[in-house]
């Protein structure tokens, strides 16, 4: 029961002008709130196998596929494009059906999308059940932030650490036991994949027995985001989204990198490919207790600056312990990083609190996120590049320092304390 408690969130001008009370009807009962929070962290565990799971049987599903490497390669950006692709079209499925049922939805697809991925007999049909897949992670993506606004309206910090946490134990998990998974069957990497499918499955149950409480405040939402959207809020002229989205895009970015390079970087640093591995699943475990916890101190904070700042110093040493001492100081830098990426958190936690309303979350989210993810696109690829052509890691880690120096400079500016409504 300590879970669920209340935050004892001092008052803040521009975001609790909305926020419904408890008792409000928006507000699910007591029982209704375990249940959808409880399939908020089920969807949540779902939004990353699909990504993390893939990578460690790519080279079996490239003898089988007959997939070429150029294809393979290009497998590391189609999520961060199908995310911004599919995201944008949240706010207008949202406005229609309500975001409850799109996000029930979405989850139906990623279990399908996963299962098809599974028995896809050539490339084609990979990529495309891999792009339906994708397409209902986004969904999801774009409208959970929006689920904890409006029936967790004082509880913002703490739902948000916990459907945080499920992303980063989905993310490790999928990394992490889909090659025991494999080997358990037969070594058939099919199995393997879809194995994550029926995780799905079994995440829409919660859904569709919480979908009778739900459906009152998911029409209210509907009706209300019809209405604040005539005329809607240009959110694309708002600095404070604009930032938002930058910050989002910039952690998105070393995210990427970090799943794609950092093993290799350790490895060419005389580490073993084991250890490589473990040093990766320590920096994405790292996020499950740490995403739990600063929500919930973002949401304490006046302007969330601070904290994007610590996050970003540990970042900072982690990468400058990267180039200097790669293999001296490895776990060490594993850890800094692990930190580092709770800037993900950072980001969703200020989703929430930039907008006062439902449909304000709903676009701010979408735009943030659809603008981030198309950022992120490019910088794995370059890292790659530059590394190709360099023959090193200086000239990568360099690069990926003036990023996270960005990073924290636009996570400042969208750590303050106005909202998008405001117009500046």
């Amino acid at each position: 029961m300590g879970l669920l408690q209340k935050d004892r969130t001092p008052p803040r001008r521009s975001v609790v002008r909305d926020r419904p009370p408890t008792g409000h009807p928006d507000v699910p009962a007591r029982r209704g709130r375990w249940l959808l929070a409880l399939a908020l962290v089920l969807t949540a565990l779902n939004l990353r196998p699909a990504i993390s799971g893939l990578g460690p049987v790519l080279a079996e599903v490239r003898r089988d596929l007959g997939m070429s490497a150029t294809v393979a390669g290009l497998l590391t950006s189609v999520p961060a494009l199908c995310f911004a692709v599919f995201g944008l079209t949240a706010p207008r499925l949202a406005g229609r059906f309500g975001p409850a049922r799109v996000v029930l939805v979405g989850l139906a697809a990623v279990s399908a999308g996963l299962g098809l991925r599974a028995l896809a007999p050539n490339t084609a049909v990979f990529l495309a059940t891999s792009a339906l897949a994708l397409g209902g992670i986004a969904v999801g993506n774009v409208l959970m932030p929006v689920l904890v606004k409006r029936f967790f309206p004082d509880r913002l910090g703490l739902v948000t650490g916990l459907y945080s946490m499920g992303l980063a134990l989905g993310t490790a998990a999928a990394a992490a036991l889909t090659i025991p998974i494999t080997r358990a069957l037969g070594d058939n990497w099919r199995l393997g994949l879809a194995g994550w499918a029926v995780l799905a499955g079994l995440a829409l149950v919660p859904w569709l027995v919480a979908a009778p409480r739900l459906r009152g405040g998911d029409a209210r939402l509907t009706a209300g985001t019809r209405r604040e959207a005539d005329p809607p809020p240009r959110v694309s002229r708002s600095p404070v989204a604009w930032a938002l989205a930058v910050f989002f895009g910039l952690q998105a970015t070393a995210a990427y990198i970090t799943m794609g390079w950092l093993p290799q970087i350790y490895r060419d640093a005389g580490v073993s490919a084991s250890t490589a591995g473990l040093l990766l699943a320590l920096v994405m475990g790292m996020s499950a207790p740490l995403s739990f916890v600063v929500p919930a101190l973002a949401t304490r904070l006046r302007t969330q600056g601070p904290i994007v700042i610590a996050v970003g110093l540990c970042g900072l040493v982690g990468y400058l312990g990267l180039w200097l001492a790669p293999a001296a100081g490895a776990w060490v830098w594993a850890v800094l990083l692990g930190v580092s990426n709770t800037a993900f958190t950072v980001a969703l936690t200020m989703i929430g609190l930039r907008a006062r309303t439902g449909a304000g979350v709903i676009r701010l989210s979408a735009f943030a996120q659809s603008v981030g993810y198309l950022i992120s696109v490019p910088g794995p690829l370059l890292v790659g590049a530059l590394n190709g052509a360099t023959g090193g890691w200086s000239a990568p880690l360099a690069l990926m320092l003036a990023l996270l120096l960005a990073q924290v400079c636009c996570g400042v500016l969208a750590g303050r304390n106005r909202c998008v409504e405001d117009g500046h």
